[in-house]
């Protein structure tokens, strides 16, 4: 099995320290496809659900994605879970998010 590892590039915009709805766009430009994503608090005991409600995110392509949680917290642990099995896990703040790239 292929195992992969993300890297990140991000891009900030002015997004309130503590927006409601955060949005940004997830870019995969890794060589495999995302089938699950999963991002919640960081003080959070588990994952929950994937939150890609449309399938994947394939190699190459990129998904907007909306955090409409109501929370005032910006620290977040995204994971995710390519098609070949290999999972990645970062923090991040996802309020100074604009653009969050995973690459191989």
């Amino acid at each position: 099995m292929r195992s992969f590892a993300f890297a990140a590039a991000l891009s900030l915009v002015a997004i309130p320290a503590f927006a409601e709805d955060v949005v940004f766009t997830l870019i995969n430009n890794s060589s495999v496809s995302i089938t699950e994503f999963y991002i919640t608090k960081h003080s959070a005991d588990d994952w929950g659900d994937s939150i890609l409600v449309d399938g994947t995110v394939d190699a190459g392509t990129q998904a907007e994605v909306t955090i409409a949680d109501g929370e005032t917290t910006c620290d977040y642990d995204m994971r995710f879970v390519a098609d070949t099995g290999a999972i990645h896990e970062v923090n991040q703040n996802i309020c100074e998010l604009g653009t969050y790239t995973l690459t191989d």
